[in-house]
């Protein structure tokens, strides 16, 4: 089988010019099919003032060979959007000028996440959206505000895991202890560096596994972490009491959102 021409160069351009071809459907219960070969796959991240800007940037690194010309950053307003460690990431399109057609509508997580919990014209947006994508995605604490807008009720998911338990059952999710979910066409990722998995899995899906495996090696992607604490089972109490007391602004603010 000869391999899908994926160099650093083609991973960005690859596909040809878009056509006009509707969202990919799927069955009551079932995930949805491959994206048509034959053109590029249509592309919302959300961005929003305190995202998390790794949540956007690993997963748009991955996937975006997958969309030359139709990966949208879409946010209230075009322009810049600080993240919340003072990254600002440019918004290309405002929601009005977003495609209402979608493969793909990705949302980050990130400290602003109980703000926009309560943004009544980012959930309008996203229930608009997802009523006609193909795939719901988020990675860290985006399937909270997923959740705000109704669309994890009845669904299994994952979140960061300050948050997971408590919160997405607020939201009528059902908590998954996993790096990525799937569950019909909602795609969840844990915390920030999760988002790699799921790009690379969703991206199985759309392509092909071989596609995902050679985004991988061209990103050089295997992980070796210097130490063994990246979940609260691995790191030390004290490493945990250290990351509750810094996320606690987070989960009470994302508490009370869900509970508004």
């Amino acid at each position: 089988m000869t391999p899908p021409d994926l160099s650093r160069r083609a991973l960005i351009a690859a596909g040809v010019a878009a056509a006009a071809f509707g969202p990919v459907r799927s069955a009551a219960g079932t995930e949805p099919g491959p994206i048509p070969q034959d053109r590029p796959v249509r592309i919302a991240m959300i961005l929003y003032p305190g995202m998390t800007a790794l949540d956007v940037v690993g997963p748009q690194a991955l996937l975006a060979g997958l969309a030359p010309g139709s990966l949208y950053c879409v946010s209230e307003a075009e322009g810049p959007v600080a993240s919340d460690t003072g990254l600002s990431l440019v918004a290309t399109h405002a929601f009005a000028a977003c495609p209402p057609d979608l493969d793909v509508l990705f949302v980050p997580g990130g400290d602003g996440t109980p703000a926009q919990m309560r943004d009544a014209a980012l959930l309008a947006f996203l229930r608009d959206r997802a009523a006609r994508a193909t795939w719901v995605t988020s990675v860290c604490t985006g399937s909270l505000i997923l959740g705000a807008a109704g669309l994890l009720r009845g669904y299994r998911a994952t979140s960061h895991w300050c948050v997971r338990d408590a919160v997405l059952p607020l939201l009528g999710a059902t908590p998954v202890a996993e790096r990525v979910v799937f569950d019909r066409n909602r795609v969840t990722g844990a915390g920030i560096s999760a988002g790699l998995d799921l790009a690379l899995a969703l991206a199985a899906r759309l392509r092909g596994p071989d596609y995902a495996r050679t985004a991988q090696l061209v990103a050089e992607y295997a992980p070796e972490p210097p130490f063994q604490a990246g979940t609260p089972a691995q790191a030390d109490p004290a490493i945990v009491r250290a990351a509750d007391a810094i996320l606690a602004p987070l989960v009470a603010g994302a508490t009370a959102a869900a509970r508004s």
